[in-house]
């Protein structure tokens, strides 16, 4: 089995995990940090809508917290009549644990469909240059 493909099966498995009882839109995501760890998020709404959490975003915390900062490949799957694509916000995080080489795979139940570069994706990324004074 190649990596994609376990990274793919685990993002299936953790999407069945989402809570989401208002959507019933269940996303998985599973991040490959480049110390090859791996990392799942799943949805999480709440009934205050803006307080839900994107399963990216939960692989993401799930990656910082365990101590890794570089993500290598992010699998992101959804059942959905379109392939989705990581929201706004979830692209500009992914974006700063990102390097120019890390790839963002979008799947449906079926499997990986397309793989884009995270440049490809955000390319003007807010980034800490444009902090600087």
């Amino acid at each position: 089995m190649s990596d994609l493909t376990s990274l793919f099966n685990k993002a299936l498995k953790v999407r069945k995990n989402a809570y989401a009882p208002y959507s019933q839109f269940h996303v998985g995501a599973t991040v490959l940090s480049s110390n090859n760890n791996v990392y799942l998020g799943c949805n999480v709404e709440n009934v205050s809508y803006p307080n839900g959490t994107c399963a990216e975003t939960g692989a993401i915390a799930a990656m910082v917290a365990g101590g890794d900062v570089l993500i290598k490949d992010i699998v992101v799957v959804a059942d959905s009549k379109l392939l989705i694509k990581p929201c706004g916000a979830c692209l500009q995080r992914i974006f700063e644990f990102s390097n120019g080489n890390t790839k963002v795979h979008l799947a449906d139940l079926g499997g990986i469909k397309k793989t884009y570069l995270i440049s490809e994706l955000l390319p003007l990324a807010f980034n800490e240059e444009e902090l600087k004074k």
